[in-house]
């Protein structure tokens, strides 16, 4: 039994807090990127897919990524801003001040970019906050570690065996999975 996790030896109590460690390292990882990434365009994408919607300044841009993304997705003031200065620098946008906020607009030629474009949401199916995916699969992960880790610690060392048989199958079908054409 030990022999399929060595790292970690479960079956033996004096292991199992190595285990835990392991599991909660593995969650903060995944916790800190989940949703956090999208891909190179999608955030000028949902900006001017809002900014068609309303005028908005930036921090309402982040809230409102994230919300319609369901926590998803919730793009940093790193990725928002040079992407609204960078839009202001090619016209498609204009900021005006307001209670000291700039609050950014699309111009004629941002709107006519949005209507040529099609722009999708980029939170919805399909983009980086779609929830069957982006995000669901590192929580999954997790969820899988911390359910190992429960039986390690409590389970007899028949469960324990018929949990490694699991993970082995599991871990065999996600490479099948990227296997497929």
């Amino acid at each position: 039994m030990n022999g399929s996790f060595p790292a970690y030896g479960f079956g033996g109590s004096s292991n199992i807090d190595g285990l835990w460690q392991a599991v909660e390292e593995l969650r903060s990882r995944f916790e800190k990127r989940a949703g956090t990434r999208a891909g190179k365009g999608e955030v000028r994408a949902a900006v001017l897919a809002l900014l068609a919607e309303r005028p908005m300044h930036g921090y309402q841009i982040i809230r409102e990524i994230e919300e319609r993304s369901g926590g998803n997705w919730k793009p940093s003031a790193g990725s928002v801003y040079p992407t609204l200065q960078l839009l202001a620098d090619e016209g498609v946008i204009r900021a005006e001040e307001s209670n000291g906020r700039k609050i950014y607009t699309l111009t004629e030629a941002g709107r006519e970019e949005v209507a040529r474009d099609h722009l999708s949401e980029p939170w919805s199916a399909g983009g980086p906050a779609a929830g069957a995916g982006f995000a669901s699969l590192p929580r999954a992960g997790v969820e899988l570690a911390q359910a190992a880790a429960q039986v390690g610690r409590t389970g007899s060392p028949e469960q324990v065996k018929q949990a490694v048989a699991v993970l082995d199958e599991a871990r065999r079908r996600m490479y099948s999975i990227l296997a497929q054409d």
